[in-house]
């Protein structure tokens, strides 16, 4: 085997193991960022050790094993660095008071408590947004500064510089490496849910670039979901989630041409579907509801994706369920871009006239001022009502603000349409 083949393999164990390796590694030392420093020590010396003596038959097992000989010969050294303060502060109270608690505790290797630990840390409130987005990628889904860098189109030092501060302030926070009691876990939880939910989102229509998507992302999004949902089986958010995920993943392969330009809902070739994806996200989304309780924010939106997913062509779609679902949907957690779904869903189940006073309604919202979707939809009812001059100026508004490169794209095609139509007419 190539060294190339070699640097391949480790790569893909680390990003298979490296989760579950930085959990265990900041259980033994409290400290994420050194448990993350020691894991790629691990990596480095595999790389070494491997390409003399070729790839073990359990290299998760190898990485894990090395990865905990270091940091237990860290813990051995900070106990003597204390015993050595203790002397020479001569404190006899302090010395022999420090054993390897640490060390003790990891002999119980619960990994999935572990991971769990390290997705609540990963996720935790007192980081910025982009902080947990980016430790999360980072930590959870084995990404290099680089890889995040390109799938947020920003720099290298921007992201490393992210992950950096995160660290600092878990640490400066003093944010304990341990999953948060009754009290707090639900508001944590919340927290959790919204960095995977904002992952996906981002990989599953881009806010800027040249690419509409970037599946990685997704994958990545639905892979911590997946963790978190077996670590979590009571929780029916999580499942409502990952049920959501799965089935709206379903559609990627054909969501776009084969030039990469975008294919909505509606004209999509459904027999492109992943039956797979889809059978998995029904699979959770039934898991959500077998659990007591109104259905949460999450599992309505799965059920709203379970429609679509069900309807074998588009015109078989229960739009009538679909507006009740985001009728209860506002009722739990009202917002002006659940609104603006709604009247999308309206304009399909009832009339396009009936929906467009609801976009109207909406004009004056704030909060979406700068929201593409907005003239985006409007111009579609118009269009729908032979209103085509009015939904030339809306296409040609949605466009201006659009920061993905392919979304402008069919927006200005639809603009010239409307021109085109308008003229035909006239």
């Amino acid at each position: 085997m190539s060294r190339d083949d070699i640097e391949r393999t480790i790569e893909a164990v680390w990003r298979i193991e490296s989760a579950a390796i930085i959990a265990k590694l900041a259980r033994m030392l409290r400290n994420v960022g050194l448990a993350e420093e020691i894991a790629q020590d691990a990596w480095v010396a595999a790389l070494e050790k491997w390409t003399e003596s070729g790839i073990p038959g359990n290299p998760g097992a190898w990485l894990m094993a090395t990865a905990k000989n270091k940091a237990i010969d860290q813990l051995r050294h900070r106990k003597l660095l204390q015993r050595k303060s203790a002397v020479m502060s001569h404190d006899p109270d302090l010395i022999g008071t420090h054993d390897l608690t640490g060390l003790a505790s990891a002999e119980a290797d619960d990994v999935d408590d572990d991971l769990l630990r390290l997705i609540f840390v990963a996720c935790h409130p007192v980081l910025s947004m982009e902080g947990r987005v980016a430790l999360t990628l980072r930590l959870l889904g084995g990404l290099t500064p680089a890889e995040i860098a390109r799938a947020f189109l920003t720099t290298e030092a921007a992201i490393q510089q992210r992950i950096v501060r995160a660290k600092r302030t878990l640490g400066e926070a003093h944010v304990p490496f341990e999953i948060p009691g009754p009290a707090e876990r639900a508001e944590r939880l919340v927290s959790v849910l919204e960095v995977i939910y904002l992952i996906f989102n981002e990989g599953y229509a881009a806010t800027a670039g040249e690419e509409w998507m970037r599946p990685a992302l997704c994958e990545e999004a639905m892979r911590v979901g997946r963790i978190l949902a077996e670590l979590a089986p009571a929780e029916q958010e999580v499942h409502g989630l990952v049920a959501l995920m799965e089935l709206q993943a379903s559609r990627t392969p054909a969501r776009t041409s084969a030039s990469g330009e975008p294919i909505l809902l509606l004209k999509q070739d459904r027999s492109r579907w992943d039956q797979l994806l889809i059978g998995r996200g029904l699979a959770a989304l039934k898991r959500a509801q077998s659990i007591d309780g109104a259905l949460g924010p999450y599992a309505l939106q799965a059920a709203i994706a379970a429609c679509h997913a069900l309807a074998r062509m588009a015109g078989d779609t229960d739009w009538a369920r679909i507006v009740a679902l985001y009728d209860a949907l506002h009722e739990l957690q009202p917002s002006p871009v659940v609104s603006l779904n709604r009247a999308v869903a309206v304009s399909m189940a009832y009339e396009a006239a009936a929906a467009l006073e609801i976009v109207d309604a909406l004009r004056n919202e704030s909060r979406l001022r700068e929201y593409h979707l907005l003239p985006s939809v409007r111009g579609d009812l118009l269009e729908r009502l032979g209103r085509l001059e009015e939904a030339r100026a809306e296409f040609s508004h949605a466009a201006s603000l659009a920061r993905n490169v392919r979304e402008r794209k069919l927006l200005l095609e639809r603009m010239a349409a409307c021109e085109v139509d308008a003229a035909r007419i006239n």
